[in-house]
């Protein structure tokens, strides 16, 4: 496996450091990566008060970044309203709970449907003005405000890695699920600019890549 699902929390493995079964691979930081996302969201725009998560009810992993996102949200003084969309039509209903409430930023969830419907995504975000961080660079290389995650390239790279020292005879339930160490800050300097945003020095120094 590679992607953003908590293996553990879904019960697909006992352990990250023993597996158990036939299932290892790599999996993202989630719980800590929705902290830092709330994180420069505050720092992009630090008048807002409250900010919305857009989650999605099917996922399993739901639970678990929306905890860590309340905690995140209340350590630093910060409102948060989950927003459940699991159809292009929630979609319109979220973001127009957004625009009602005045909530001043998005975070969007790690979800697969997310990532197959990102330019939608995008398209509401920029026409409803609201700053979005999102969970792949892939959404800010097409028009999204800002990213912070784990490079896909690195993580497939491991995946690989390991499924070369399975046909190789290794089993699955003794290879430590791989948790990733390298994570990228993705800003769209053009979009910002759009939302009439000014992008903090200090944050743009932060920034593995500026996108103009």
């Amino acid at each position: 496996m590679s992607g953003d699902t908590d293996p553990v929390d879904e019960g697909i493995v006992a352990s990250l450091s023993r597996p158990g079964g036939n299932l290892t691979g790599v999996s993202s930081l989630l719980g800590a990566l929705t902290t830092k996302r709330i994180g420069l969201l505050h720092e992009l725009i630090p008048k807002a008060t409250s900010i919305a998560m857009l989650a999605n009810p099917n996922t399993l992993s739901v639970a678990t970044q929306a905890a860590e996102a309340q905690k995140a949200a209340q350590t630093i003084g910060l409102v948060l309203h989950v927003l459940h969309a699991s159809s292009e039509r929630d979609f319109d209903v979220a973001f127009g709970a957004m625009v009602e409430r005045r909530i001043g930023a998005l975070l969007v969830s790690a979800d697969a449907f997310y990532g197959s419907r990102r330019d939608l995504l995008i398209r509401l975000a920029e026409r409803n003005a609201v700053p979005t961080c999102y969970y792949r660079r892939e959404f800010v290389e097409e028009g999204g405000l800002m990213s912070y995650a784990t490079p896909l390239p690195d993580m497939y790279r491991q995946a690989g890695n390991y499924a070369g020292r399975i046909l190789n005879g290794a089993k699955p339930a003794d290879l430590p699920v791989v948790q990733p160490t390298k994570f990228e800050l993705v800003i769209n300097r053009k979009t910002a600019k759009a939302l009439g945003l000014e992008i903090a020095p200090m944050l743009l120094a932060l920034a593995d890549e500026v996108i103009e």
